[in-house]
């Protein structure tokens, strides 16, 4: 089950924050989807059908396949970066 505390436990580890209206809402939501998650787990023979993944039958597809080329090399690669070190690609730091 899903809390308050939990979700501002979660919010704080993703690094954002809401007013307790927010959250309040959010906790809603929660249960919302939760009634519901019980409310299918109750249709006889549930757990037999494959899950799935996109609600439409696509004929056509226009993804490409997976073909591996020619790699660059260490030198091409790190000669397109602003910054370098050991080897690697220097970013600036994100994380607090």
């Amino acid at each position: 089950m899903v809390t308050k505390e939990k979700l501002k436990d979660y919010a704080g580890k993703l690094m954002f924050d809401m007013d307790d209206k927010g959250y309040d809402r959010t906790l809603e939501e929660f249960e919302t989807i939760e009634k519901h998650m019980a409310l299918i787990g109750q249709i006889e023979g549930i757990e037999e059908v494959d899950p799935m993944t996109f609600p439409y039958v696509i004929y056509h597809s226009s993804l490409r396949e997976d073909e591996s080329k020619e790699c660059l090399t260490e030198e091409e690669v790190l000669s397109n970066a602003k910054e370098t070190k050991a080897n690697q690609v220097k970013v600036p730091k994100v994380v607090g």
